[in-house]
């Protein structure tokens, strides 16, 4: 360590600046009013350009020649015991080193490989150190100037009462109900919010976090990537820092809670019935997951994505509220990054610096939709829809995956044709369109074949228009490039 890092001569204590420099675009949407001195000191990068003290990088030996960028992930292979070492050679490091982003990786990794009772104490690495004997040190930081450090901290702050005020033109679509006839000849293919749909559910009005809390102290959920007792996960969700915090998202509520689902079983809950029949339910128990229970702090939610197998999908709120932006599957979301066989998704960003950084300029786009389900109200996302959610309180939910009629196509592609991307189903289902497809066959034999039909369209009308651009491989004499012809068809016929 010595033959890359000098010994730091400044450790005593330094006034903390607390103007902030906003020479990031983004950091308008933080006001400087509202975020509190980060708890070591560390300030924006720009910052660094109005400070008469010295620079804390300068003592961190060869490794100050790296971007902030490259330092970070770089740390991500370091264990609990170098993370230590390293934060007691300068202060530079040591901001790095107590980095969270760092430490929670280790405490899941940790946790997995040794599920135990431990005491949440507000941050990853406290917790962890907690767990293991460790001491939290205490050192000023304030001479480190480093937007990848400041900026986490600064998201946390993020004014979500801003994404409230939508235009009317991107309004989600706000009805007291709808019947399934409704649904079926306008609305399965556009978001909508219902707002008196679900009160007569048991669940709502009786389900709140700290009534499942009195109810469900000892019962595991998972939440991400481990499986908590629920009074943990409600220690964490009171008292967090974290600038994505961890989500409960479970499959397995129903059965670990002891409760029923279904009017016909005195539920707490049940389907509503403007959605109609659910095709995936005539495979029983070999259907894929489908309903879970999310419940999450605020700021927490889901990063842009499109619902599994290409169901359609509705979300209930029984307390809090989320903020919902929407998109048709064919539009190019900014800042999501979608590979040519759409089977991985990128979206480097955050939710909170997704909505600094590209959200005014989604939200200009003319198919872009956006709501907020409020406590008591319910929305539908339809088949192949983006969708980024964020919770704007803390909120409890439940969701499930379902299959329309009018969307029995898109379940039917999706299956037959993108069987690499199909989830959900049990290990032992080794070909679930073909399972899907024999239980069609028997119960909705014309409805299938409507279906099929509708595919083989689709299909004539895409090999026309790659003729006429000039991108179908059969077209003789093509060397790529863009060509464009007049096909002897109207494509407009079928």
């Amino acid at each position: 360590m010595k033959n890359l890092l000098e010994n730091e001569s400044d450790l005593g204590s330094h006034p903390v600046f607390h103007g902030l420099v906003q020479d990031d675009q983004s950091y308008e949407s933080i006001s400087s009013e509202s975020i509190p001195t980060h708890p070591l000191g560390i300030k924006p990068l720009g910052n660094l350009y109005l400070s008469q003290t010295p620079n804390a990088r300068r003592n961190a030996g060869s490794l100050q020649a790296l971007p902030d960028e490259l330092l970070m992930p770089m740390f991500e292979f370091l264990d609990k015991t170098t993370l230590l070492r390293l934060s007691s050679t300068c202060k530079f490091l040591h901001a790095f080193c107590r980095s969270d982003e760092l430490w929670k990786p280790l405490f899941i990794k940790s946790y997995v490989r040794n599920p135990r009772q431990f005491q949440w104490l507000g941050t990853w690495r406290r917790t962890l150190l907690k767990s293991t004997g460790g001491r939290e040190s205490s050192v000023d930081c304030s001479n480190v100037y480093s937007d990848v450090l400041h900026r986490p901290f600064a998201c946390t702050y993020i004014d979500l009462s801003k994404y409230v005020h939508i235009p009317e033109s991107n309004q989600i679509q706000r009805f007291p109900d709808l019947s399934y006839a409704e649904f079926a000849a306008r609305w399965s293919s556009t978001p909508f919010i219902l707002t008196k749909c679900i009160q007569s559910w048991p669940a709502f009005g009786s389900w709140d976090i700290s009534s499942l809390r009195e109810k469900y102290a000892g019962v595991d959920f998972r939440a991400e990537a481990v499986d908590w007792p629920f009074s943990t996960y409600c220690d964490y969700l009171y008292n967090n820092v974290d600038e994505s915090p961890l989500y409960l998202f479970d499959r397995k509520f129903a059965e670990n809670m002891g409760i029923n689902i279904g009017r016909e079983n005195n539920g707490e809950y049940w389907k509503p019935d403007c959605f109609g029949p659910d095709l995936f339910e005539l495979l029983g128990d070999d259907r894929p997951a489908h309903r879970w229970l999310i419940i999450g702090p605020k700021r927490s939610g889901s990063t842009f994505h499109k619902d599994p197998n290409a169901t359609s999908a509705w979300n209930a709120v029984l307390q809090g509220a989320k903020y919902w932006i929407m998109f048709p599957p064919n539009v190019s979301v900014p800042g999501v990054y979608v590979s040519e066989d759409s089977s991985e998704v990128t979206s480097p960003l955050s939710i909170a610096e997704w909505l600094l950084e590209f959200h005014a300029d989604a939200r200009s786009i003319p198919e872009c939709l956006e709501g907020i389900c409020r406590e008591g109200e319910i929305l539908h996302v339809p088949s192949g829809w983006w969708h980024l959610v964020v919770n704007l309180e803390n909120s409890i939910a439940i969701t499930q995956n379902f299959v329309p009629k009018s969307h029995l196509s898109s379940v039917i592609e999706f299956l037959r044709d993108k069987p690499d991307q199909v989830t959900g189903f049990k290990d032992n289902i080794t070909n679930p369109w073909a399972l899907f497809h024999k239980r069609l066959d028997k119960y909705y034999p014309e409805l299938k074949g409507r279906a099929i039909e509708e595919l083989k369209v689709k299909a004539r009308k895409k090999r026309k228009w790659d003729f006429a651009i000039g991108t179908d491989d059969s077209v003789e004499g093509e060397s790529g490039g863009f060509s464009f012809r007049f096909g002897g068809d109207d494509l407009e016929e079928e």
